[in-house]
């Protein structure tokens, strides 16, 4: 079961696809165009429902196959948002709208599924339902949640899910894929540390939060150093630091903090906060400053169920070949808010090959559509193994 003959014969047509979403891109929830032709495309391939509206701006369309002996349904799921930034490729097919960039190729995942959508629907050899998710704000919005939130689960009967990203340095025509814990939770941390401004050439006449705020900065990569079991992972990243003067000759009130907190286990991540919030808060008293933190719980730790990441890397073998899939390989320290739809339902997530491009969110990635035939074929073969005709 390599790459399927129809799905390679669709490929300029999916690439055509592709390249019209990531020239118009679009943010978050405020997805009317996409949205438009991603139903578009479902209604003129006759799939059975084309729902939209979902989780806002999330479109939904259902194929049934020749037959629905065991009740099976299998949900795909693609993200949609671009991110607010601009783009530096100078491609033919570059952004159009300044600030605004597919520059972590959810243009190329929203192809690959329409693509697949578009065999699935010819064929319909499978033995159940599939159910295309089409999901709008990966990229911090948490549109996972709420399409699930929305009833996306329950109404159209989903059994188990499954999703894909790209990979920057994996070959393409190559996949990932590991059981258990895979990409991190995700959560934002912003500290506000007080003191007393003033002159900066009468430091004895104020307090001054900058002191203690280097000093915070440095004793919270403590929490991975010296709190949490060095078998488990933690990042503790701290990428802003800001008081509100630019003046080279004034001490202010306030330092600002504010980063990340990436962890892949539950009990790490209470760990995590708690210490972040000791260190803070004694730190700052030892300088002569008050603090206040706060600590938002973003993403969960994405973790695939170990049956369903089994069986996607031997699909992904299927159609890559043998050895071209990296099983059981290290988890990554990004966040995804597949996350919520693998808490809801038993799946897996697989990367798949981008090739030797650039890293995602840069500002000269892009999508490599060489990858399209392989993403494509894993979902059709994903629902041909897993709901096999009667």
């Amino acid at each position: 079961m390599p790459v399927k003959n129809r799905l390679a014969e669709l490929h300029d047509e999916i690439t055509g696809w592709r390249r019209d979403l990531h020239e118009n891109p679009e943010i978050l929830y405020d997805l009317p165009r996409t949205s438009a032709l991603v139903a578009d495309r479902l209604r003129e391939f006759g799939c059975d429902e084309v729902v939209t509206g979902i989780g806002r701006s999330g479109v939904v369309g259902v194929i049934r196959g020749r037959s629905d002996t065991r009740s099976a349904c299998v949900g795909l799921r693609a993200d949609m948002d671009a991110l607010p930034m601009t783009e530096k490729t100078g491609l033919p097919h570059a952004s159009q709208t300044r600030g605004k960039m597919h520059a972590c190729g959810h243009d190329g995942h929203t192809a690959m599924l329409l693509g697949a959508a578009k065999y699935l629907s010819e064929t319909r050899n499978f033995d159940g339902t599939v159910v295309l998710i089409f999901q709008p704000a990966e990229e911090g919005g948490a549109g996972a949640k709420a399409m699930i939130d929305d009833g996306l689960m329950d109404r159209f009967g989903i059994r188990e899910v499954y999703g894909m990203h790209n990979e920057p340095g994996l070959p393409v025509g190559e996949f990932g894929v590991a059981p258990g814990p895979i990409m991190a939770a995700a959560d934002e941390l912003r500290v506000v540390i007080q003191g007393r401004g003033g002159h900066a050439a009468q430091p004895h006449n104020v307090i001054d939060p900058v002191p203690a705020a280097c000093a915070t900065v440095m004793a919270l990569q403590t929490v991975a150093s010296r709190s949490v079991d060095p078998i488990k992972s933690v990042v503790v990243s701290i990428c802003v630091m800001q008081t509100e003067s630019a003046a080279t000759n004034v001490i202010d009130d306030t330092v600002t903090l504010a980063g990340t907190v990436r962890t892949l286990d539950e009990g790490v991540r209470d760990l995590a906060e708690a210490r972040i919030r000791d260190i803070v808060t004694a730190t700052a008293t030892a300088y002569g400053c008050t603090a206040e933190v706060v600590y938002d719980r973003g993403y969960p730790v994405t973790i695939n169920h170990d049956e369903n990441a089994r069986m996607a890397a031997e699909i992904a073998e299927g159609v890559a070949g043998a050895g071209r899939v990296r099983y059981g390989r290290p988890p990554r320290m990004g966040a995804e808010d597949f996350s919520y739809m693998l808490q809801a339902r038993p799946g897996a997530f697989v990367h798949i090959g981008n090739g030797d491009t650039q890293k995602v969110h840069h500002p000269e990635y892009d999508f490599n559509d060489a990858a399209i035939p392989y993403g494509c074929s894993f979902f059709a073969e994903l629902v041909e193994r897993r709901m096999p005709a009667a």
